[in-house]
């Protein structure tokens, strides 16, 4: 794996919820402490490779289910950017 998706996939293991809200409102996705917390619970819930198309898509799926379709597409949106990067 290189470095640069380990880096990602790693902050990603270890996000807390305020810090999801923090990006929320950075990226313009509104969240609420209870949806971030939920969030953070699934993310942490297995070990999540958002370069895996396959992964990805299972996330924003779990993530869907608990802020609606408008708010993991926006998600979804953010992590093709970031996978883009690497």
């Amino acid at each position: 794996m290189k470095l640069f998706e380990h880096v990602v996939n790693h902050k990603l293991s270890t996000i807390t919820p305020s810090e999801i809200q923090d990006y929320g409102n950075e990226y313009d996705i509104s969240l609420t402490n209870e949806q971030a917390s939920s969030i953070c619970n699934v993310i942490h819930s297995k070990k999540w490779n958002i370069f895996d198309s396959r992964e990805r898509t299972s996330l924003i799926k779990e993530i869907a289910k608990i802020t609606g379709p408008n708010v993991a597409r926006q998600a979804n949106q953010l992590f093709l950017q970031l996978t883009k990067q690497g």
